[in-house]
């Protein structure tokens, strides 16, 4: 029997295809930070990257995040004939933010203290 599209199943398939994804295809990564409380390391569009907890998550790799570290570098400007300024690594927390999938470009899992 050839497999049904998506526009065929009933809201019950389609429930449990989504479950199945979210268990065995690459979602199961953040399902299991969601699930072991782990940080992750988000790099995002805008340059910047979060260190954070997954509360939830969605197909869409929109995130709710807790515990949020964010992250970047700042250039400081200089007057005009002067010496070009090192660059600054500057950092904020956030306690809980929803973040937009489409600004996600990786999400890289943290290890804990006490994992070996």
């Amino acid at each position: 029997m050839p497999p049904k599209y998506k526009s065929e199943m009933t809201p019950e398939e389609l429930k449990a295809l989504e479950e199945e994804e979210f268990q065995t295809g690459p979602l199961a990564a953040l399902t299991h930070a969601v699930k072991t409380h782990n940080q992750v390391l988000i790099s995002c569009r805008n340059n910047r990257k979060l260190l954070a907890r997954v509360k939830a998550f969605d197909r869409h790799c929109n995130m709710v995040l807790e515990h949020v570290k964010e992250m970047w570098t700042e250039n400081p400007k200089t007057g005009a004939g002067k010496k070009r300024a090192k660059p600054v690594n500057r950092d904020r927390y956030i306690s809980k933010m929803f973040l937009r999938g489409d600004s996600v470009i990786l999400v890289v899992f943290t290890k804990k203290a006490d994992d070996s």
